[in-house]
């Protein structure tokens, strides 16, 4: 590459935005021998880095975006971790100012993929490049190794695949950094991750919920629980922080941690992106929109308080021994919950696919989720797994061995909705799993009559299963009935 202009030895790459993501990953990047340039609109944040962390290889702080061009060698590449929206306008507003064509800028926040297409192309008619790169991993994996789905032109993608493969999570010997596609496919593959995890997360904490409610096992019961589950078919990162959640101690109270956390869960806009994208799309992706939901509730204080001062609160009783939801039952029909989640997302890949005329390689995307991401898990191998066996399977969830997983835990996710039913604990996302699978199986669903109301208020039309066409009744008429098609 070129030698950069300004005074002292070139960067191989920049990172923008020094908040924790951006300061692990420009960390992770030198240990990894790049020559890192850093900036931050606050200067602190980089003077901060540099005296913690100087020490673990070359990270050299800039003052000015200028400063940093001059610092880079060409075709200059900048990482971009500011926060998604406005904030990311600006940034990459301010850096058209000091790139020249050729240069690549990776957007490595959580974007909405039509903001990547639109930033894409008016990067394009200046002679730059943009790469939409969904990282995830949390802070974590940003400094030891993240999952990274990256979308874009090949061309901007193979100027920085050797920096962020070299970074990136393992599965093995396979590398999770990829790119997925063009323009905003990897800012939507992200969205979609997300969306799967709101709807585990969800359904691991009614699934905790339950057991602290119903059972007599308290927090570290449960902690034990979920940490046996994490040994097995359950076994997943989620599982694994659920449990570290459920065992902690306040130090300040000396009671468990869970009781003095407010429970208004805040959400950044992937999980509601992903639900908007699978209603739009037509995708049943009812545990995710309930994700989406039971956040939203959460904030709402206000009415909550209103409807429990009107209505009383709800009160839950204990169990009585041998009464309460059996462990299996609680562990299959979270592990039937979670393959509908993953399944609901990547039908969501699917149909965007559909939409706009592309294909989604999704065993390499399932590959992608297998380490350093958020949602990787032994369930996810086997989807990959399957995936790969059968990649033109029409539904996940007719494919060994979720069939199988389903088949056993349909059941067992009835029983536990019964009870929490039965007895007010809200169960949102786990009953519209168990509702999404009953719709699955049922071979006539009340939808018939919709498409009855809908010909009768708005004369749509219907078609019948005995032949062929589309019909409409003259329900304010004789009655009869006209074929609209014919």
């Amino acid at each position: 590459m070129n030698t950069p202009d300004g005074d002292g030895p070139p960067a191989d790459v920049a990172v923008i935005g020094l908040g924790v993501m951006g300061a692990n990953l420009a960390r992770n990047l030198a240990r990894h021998g790049h020559r890192v340039a850093v900036h931050d609109r606050l200067p602190a944040k980089g003077t901060a880095l540099l005296a913690q962390h100087g020490h673990e290889g070359h990270l050299l702080l800039t003052g000015t975006l200028r400063e940093l061009s001059a610092r880079l060698t060409r075709p200059r590449r900048v990482l971009l971790l500011v926060p998604a929206g406005a904030a990311t306008d600006a940034a990459i507003d301010a850096l058209t100012d000091v790139l020249e064509p050729g240069d690549v800028l990776v957007d490595c926040g959580n974007a909405h993929a039509d903001d990547t297409e639109r930033r894409a192309a008016v990067l394009r008619s200046r002679g730059l490049h943009l790469v939409g790169a969904g990282v995830s991993g949390g802070e974590e994996g940003a400094l030891r190794g993240p999952s990274i789905m990256a979308g874009g032109t090949e061309h901007a993608w193979d100027a920085v695949r050797p920096l962020l493969e070299s970074v990136a999570a393992r599965a093995g010997t396979a590398v999770c950094c990829a790119r997925v596609g063009p323009g905003g496919t990897g800012h939507f593959a992200k969205t979609v991750h997300n969306g799967i995890e709101y709807a585990v997360m969800q359904a691991l904490a009614e699934t905790c919920d339950l057991v602290l409610r119903r059972t007599d096992r308290g927090h570290t019961g449960l902690a034990d629980l979920l940490t046996r589950w994490n040994k097995g078919r359950l076994g997943s990162y989620l599982v694994a922080l659920t449990a570290a959640a459920a065992a902690r101690v306040d130090p300040v109270t000396g009671t468990p941690f869970l009781d003095v956390v407010d429970d208004a869960a805040h959400q950044l806009g992937t999980g509601r992106w992903a639900a908007q994208a699978a209603l739009d799309l037509g995708v049943p992706a009812a545990p995710l929109t309930q994700a989406v939901f039971a956040r939203s509730l959460s904030r709402d204080r206000e009415g909550r308080a209103a409807v429990r001062g009107a209505l009383g609160p709800l009160r839950v009783t204990r169990a009585r021994s041998g009464a309460e939801p059996a462990e299996t039952d609680l562990h299959d029909g979270l592990l039937a919950a979670t393959a509908v989640a993953y399944a609901q997302g990547l039908d969501t890949v699917r149909a965007a696919d559909a939409a706009r005329g592309r294909v989604t390689d999704l065993v390499r995307l399932t590959g992608l989720w297998r380490a350093g991401c958020v949602i990787r898990g032994r369930l996810l191998d086997q989807i990959a797994d399957t995936l790969a066996a059968r990649p033109d399977t029409p539904h996940l969830l007719a494919a060994e061995p979720l069939a199988h997983i389903v088949r056993t835990g349909t059941e067992a996710l009835r029983r536990v909705v019964l009870d929490a039913v039965a007895t007010g604990v809200p169960v949102p996302a786990l009953a519209s799993v168990l509702s999404h699978l009953d719709q699955l199986r049922t071979p006539r669903l009340a939808t018939a009559m919709v498409q009855a109301q809908r010909d009768a208020m708005g004369a749509h039309g219907y078609r019948r299963v005995d032949r062929v066409g589309t019909y409409h009744t003259r329900w304010n008429g004789d009655g009869a009935e006209i074929r609209l098609d014919a």
